[in-house]
């Protein structure tokens, strides 16, 4: 069963964090640690999803002056193609809206291209080369569809909302 865990970067230990980045980016794409550790982590809240006691998908949100980064995002191997990236996304967007984040950048691998852009983010500029792979950025405003009410529903201000664990979710971020 799937839970999720939020970190705060400069408050909590981002051992489990780094763990799932570590696999992906290092281990898979060949990153180096100066690359994938940017000293950006305390500036972030981190989401990771556990498969009980294993981490298996995790991403970060750095809130900038009018926008909100989500980076970072990370899924295992084992664990691709049965949406929890998706999931995980999800709440993250509607996370930074829960701040006040209206706009959402990532800076998207150009392999990802299609699943951010499933997930509603339109690209913008030129294409880009980040640590030796091609990216694209890409902008999302709102709040993502988690339910069946169509959009940003249930959250800090205690209304209720079609899907418990979306509910959940706001109330456990840092307000």
């Amino acid at each position: 069963m799937l839970t999720m865990k939020w970190f705060m970067g400069e408050k909590d230990d981002l051992a489990d964090v780094h763990a799932v980045r570590r696999e992906v980016f290092m281990g898979e794409q060949g990153l180096s640690p100066e690359e994938e550790f940017d000293g950006t982590d305390a500036s972030c809240v981190h989401l990771l999803f556990y498969d009980g006691d294993a981490p298996v998908c995790t991403g970060r949100i750095f809130i900038g002056d009018d926008f909100f980064k989500i980076g970072r995002v990370a899924t295992l191997a084992a664990f691709r193609g049965r949406g929890i990236a998706k999931k995980l996304m999800q709440t993250l967007i509607n996370a930074c809206v829960s701040m006040g984040g209206t706009r959402q950048i990532v800076h998207a691998q150009i392999v990802a291209r299609g699943f951010y852009e499933s997930l509603g983010f339109v690209a913008y500029g030129e294409e880009f080369d980040e640590a030796g792979i091609p990216h694209v950025a890409m902008e999302h405003f709102g709040g993502a569809k988690m339910c069946g009410s169509g959009g940003h529903c249930g959250g800090k201000d205690g209304t209720p909302c079609c899907n418990q664990e979306h509910t959940a979710v706001h109330r456990q971020l840092p307000h």
